[in-house]
């Protein structure tokens, strides 16, 4: 009698769990509507708005890295400039600012070279002389193969309201062309863009870096940039700092537009697993909830649940929820598109199961295989996240 106990109260913890996750989709898809897209005011201020540093850290170069800088120069914002900052004074990317500034003389655009050793964190490390520099109220830390509206930063700084100190942009993708494009954008507009609507509509803690806005006042009163050396998820650390010091966080109306010109999916598939390295190092508690969550995990346990519970067939109800999830992900991934998608049904139906699929063995990777390989140079994690260099060349 006691076993059958707990079998009816694991069965109900799991269906109430799955319950939970459906919601996720209705919040996601809710959220996503209401918040995304809305058009920037154009109407007169009382007063100016504030002036924009944008920190641009650049290593290597593709085919749609000039393309994609140059949006930084044609942006309808009255006062900005622009701070790339390169480690490599011999990197390619040199030349391609050096362009780019060349040919829009009147952009107050800045390149800094060589950057400097503040802590583990690559990105950091380069950034630092630009952050030093920088000279306006407002810094923004903008990843090199993110593409921009015009009005992307109007929109921007209109959400940086009295009581918040970091609006970031939920990560998206430009339309390409291949199946690894259509796998990027599957992924960020469905799972991850679930997810990241989600958490801020509840308050949560979920920021990724590749383009944000910061109060220089608040970044400067939790340490500066360089504080946040010692983490390789400084996004993340950087965002819960100004949580907890009492501060909000904000989405912009408008997605961060990836534009990478090299997009192929062992690529994309190892950055999936180095970040699922990050998130269980600094929420280690993910290791048991982010699989439970997968679609198919979470199916197969929901149909035994609802087979224990209420003598339902498992079999009819595991098809059912395949399919609901399956049409949420899709109207998720509308939303966040607001347009027509750049391939047909079936090309969808292809990407998602393969997301589906290799999600967990992916995660499953990254719990077996901690070390981070990122670009050239190998890392490690303490649980809490921060991270130390190994000397060795760990694949990841």
């Amino acid at each position: 009698m006691s076993f059958s106990i707990y079998i009816y109260g694991f069965a109900i913890a799991l269906f109430i769990f799955y319950c939970g996750n459906l919601l996720l989709h209705i919040f996601g898809i809710t959220y996503g509507k209401i918040k995304l897209h809305k058009k920037p005011c154009l109407l007169p201020r009382e007063s100016p708005l504030p002036s924009v540093s944008i920190l641009k850290p650049l290593m290597g170069v593709d085919p749609n890295l000039s393309p994609n800088l140059e949006t930084f120069f044609t942006m309808q914002y009255p006062s900005y400039e622009l701070l790339f900052c390169i480690e490599d004074k011999e990197d390619p990317a040199v030349a391609v600012v050096n362009n780019l500034i060349d040919k829009y003389p009147k952009v107050d655009a800045h390149l800094y070279l060589g950057g400097s050793k503040v802590g583990v964190n690559p990105k950091i490390n380069n950034l630092n002389a630009g952050y030093v520099n920088a000279k306006h109220e407002l810094i923004m830390i903008s990843d090199s193969g993110i593409r921009m509206k015009e009005d992307t930063l109007l929109d921007m700084v209109q959400h940086m309201k009295d009581g918040i100190a970091l609006v970031h942009q939920l990560p998206f993708t430009c339309d390409r062309e291949g199946f690894a494009a259509t796998f990027e954008k599957i992924y960020f507009g469905t799972y991850q863009a679930r997810m990241y609507l989600t958490a801020d509509l509840l308050g949560a803690v979920c920021h990724t870096g590749m383009s944000s806005l910061i109060r220089r006042d608040v970044l400067e009163e939790i340490g500066g940039l360089q504080s946040f050396g010692c983490y390789l998820a400084e996004d993340f650390f950087l965002a819960k700092s100004i949580s907890d010091a009492g501060w909000k966080s904000a989405i912009s109306s408008q997605p961060a537009w990836q534009n990478s010109g090299i997009c192929d999916i062992t690529s994309f598939q190892l950055r999936l697993t180095r970040w699922a390295k990050l998130r269980v190092a600094m929420v280690p508690h993910l290791i048991i909830l982010e699989p439970l969550s997968e679609c198919m995990v979470l199916g197969c346990l929901a149909s035994w649940a609802v087979n224990v519970l209420f003598q339902w067939d498992a079999l009819p109800f595991y098809l059912v929820h395949i399919l609901v999830w399956f049409l949420s992900d899709w109207i998720m991934l509308s939303v966040v598109q607001n347009g027509p998608l750049p391939f047909n049904k079936f090309n969808f139906v292809v990407g998602w199961l393969f997301r589906e699929f290799t999600g967990p063995y992916l995660f499953a990777c990254a719990l077996f295989n901690p070390a981070i390989r990122w670009r050239e140079r190998t890392f490690k994690l303490h649980w809490g996240g921060i991270a130390y260099e190994t000397k060795s060349r760990i694949k990841s």
